[in-house]
């Protein structure tokens, strides 16, 4: 693989990345802030159901902010391993940077950049999932 390709990759999945982290906490923020104005929230006439249902919401609204967040230093990552030369000494430098900030241990070999992307994938799966919870919960909680 040339490092053109390597590069491209790496900033085309960093790029998809930010715009995946960008737009569900804009819309869970949306949707946040509408409720109260269109009457969502849970009133006099709140069943214990509803109220649950809103609970579940919320924990789904965080989960989709906290994924948001990861997916965002992903992204962040993957550009620093586009901003090097070759697939190896970019994975290394993510590799260093993680170490460095404590967050895992420097591991013996690097992984390539297809291994990586596929664990970020499954991360953005993740965040897809916490998005239709809230969705979900919303929804219920709006219509009991």
């Amino acid at each position: 693989m040339s490092s053109n390709s390597y590069q491209d990759r790496a900033g085309a999945f960093a790029a998809g990345l930010m715009v995946q982290a960008v737009w569900p906490p804009l819309l869970v923020s949306a949707c946040v802030l509408a409720a109260p104005v269109i009457g969502l929230v849970t009133g006099p006439q709140a069943t214990a159901l509803s109220a649950a249902a809103w609970l579940v919401a919320a924990v789904g609204a965080l989960a989709t902010l906290a994924f948001s967040a990861l997916l965002l230093f992903d992204a962040l990552l993957f550009r620093l391993m586009a901003s090097h030369d070759s697939e190896a000494s970019g994975g290394a430098a993510v590799d260093e940077l993680l170490a460095r900030m404590r967050l895992k241990p420097k591991p013996p070999a690097t992984r390539p950049l297809d291994q990586r992307i596929s664990g970020t994938r499954r991360l953005l799966m993740r965040q897809r999932l916490a998005l239709a919870l809230f969705t979900a919960a919303s929804l219920v909680a709006a219509y009991l």
